[in-house]
C-alpha cells in the first residue's frame, strides 16, 4: 500500500474563536476560508495558499487532517 504525502489531502477548518474586535484583513481570510459563524466548519485541499491562510488566523481556527 501507498503511504500519502503529508502535503496532500484535505484540511478540517472549524473557527473556534469570533472576529469582532480583529481587523478586515483577518475577517476576510476567514471568510475566503469558508467560515461564517462561531463553530462553522469547512473542509478545504492542503494547498499552499489554505495553509497559509491557516497560520496568519491561527488564533481563531483549529485545523484537523481529514483522510
Amino acid at each position: 500500500m501507498a503511504k500519502a504525502n503529508a502535503k496532500t489531502g484535505k484540511v478540517k477548518i472549524t473557527l473556534v474563536k469570533s472576529v469582532i474586535g480583529h481587523n478586515h484583513d483577518v475577517r476576510e481570510t476567514v471568510k475566503s476560508l469558508g467560515l461564517g459563524k462561531l463553530r462553522s466548519s469547512a473542509v478545504q485541499s492542503k494547498t499552499p495558499d489554505i495553509l497559509g491562510k491557516i497560520r496568519r488566523v491561527n488564533h481563531l481556527v483549529i485545523a484537523e487532517d481529514v483522510d
